[in-house]
């Protein structure tokens, strides 16, 4: 609140606004602030320039912050991925977390250093999913190919049990998770049971889903190189 009054009109923002939403493990060191304007004067916290709508500005203990959407925003740039996906993990349980504002506030930032990380870390929470299970199936064949990997038996039957991506040879098989056949509590539980009895009957699996095919591509089937490989060795 005192670095909010001595550089008024501000709002918190950034770190510590992420720590009065509670989306912080530990209290940061440092104090942010926004205001509308640049200030000459040199502080002891750290003073941020945007002129905020009414829409992006909250009160929490009296102290005038960020909206949720607007700290995500901020953060973005300033962790990492990971970091801000379990940020964003915790903002989601927040009666504040509203999809339709985020997209409003990412329509009108569009040159704000987190905008594309922030909307890239975004695209597991959309209520669409980003691919259909056939273009999911289509795009990792593409992408299995291009990597020169051994192409993988779809939709094969091991033991009953139907397996999206299969390598015989390897005994080891890659399910592809689309969210709207996984998202109820019944499916997660019928999903691990399956994995567990695929287990028993000796095959490795992995799952890969839409977002992270589509945002890391090189990555991930770098890394199902690595799992090939490994279950040839064992």
């Amino acid at each position: 609140m005192a670095a909010v009054l001595a550089a008024r009109p501000a709002v918190a923002s950034h770190f510590s606004a992420a720590w009065l939403w509670g989306l912080l493990r530990s209290r940061p060191g440092t104090i942010h602030v926004t205001v509308p304007t640049p200030r000459r004067a040199k502080r002891s916290f750290v003073v941020h320039t945007a002129g905020l709508p009414a829409g992006d500005r909250r009160v929490s203990d009296g102290i005038p912050i960020t909206a949720l959407p607007r700290t995500l925003l901020d953060l973005a740039p300033r962790v990492s991925p990971v970091g801000l996906e379990r940020i964003i993990e915790r903002a989601e349980g927040l009666p504040a977390f509203d999809l339709k504002a985020i997209d409003e506030l990412l329509e009108r930032t569009a040159g704000h250093p987190g905008h594309g990380a922030f909307q890239q870390a975004l695209d597991i929470y959309r209520p669409e999913p980003a691919f259909t299970r056939s273009t999911l199936e289509t795009r990792f064949l593409e992408l299995v190919r291009r990597a020169g990997l051994p192409e993988p038996a779809m939709n094969h039957n091991v033991g009953g049990l139907k397996v999206d991506a299969f390598w015989e040879a390897e005994r080891f098989g890659v399910e592809l998770d689309v969210y709207e056949t996984h998202g109820s509590p019944a499916a997660f539980e019928r999903d691990r049971i399956r994995q567990e009895d695929l287990l028993l009957l000796g095959v490795g699996m992995t799952r890969i889903t839409g977002p992270r095919l589509e945002r890391e591509p090189r990555k991930v089937m770098a890394r199902l190189a690595t799992l090939l490989e490994q279950r040839r060795g064992g």
